[in-house]
């Protein structure tokens, strides 16, 4: 599936366990950032979720090459359509 993922998360989050299994077993590549080890990166997970750090927090740029969009605690089948654009 073409398009890019970048998901922010953290060690400990055991739904960023969760949707890093599904997406490696669909084949969706991603890019992962820490977000306890990359304070900019934390802020933007705060600036897209009210303030609150919540992760797993994707940033999607669809295949059709529209505007990115930050998906807070998806479904698989919330990035797949995010990905088709």
């Amino acid at each position: 599936m073409s398009g890019t993922v970048t998901m922010y998360s953290t060690t400990w989050c055991g739904y960023c366990r969760r949707l890093k299994g599904q997406l490696d077993r669909e084949g969706i590549a991603f890019t992962e950032v820490n977000i306890e080890h990359d304070p900019d990166s934390a802020k933007f997970v705060e600036s897209v979720n009210g303030g609150n750090q919540l992760v797993p927090t994707l940033l999607v740029s669809p295949k059709s090459g529209a505007e990115a969009v930050a998906l807070s605690n998806p479904s698989l089948a919330q990035v797949k359509q995010a990905l088709a654009g």
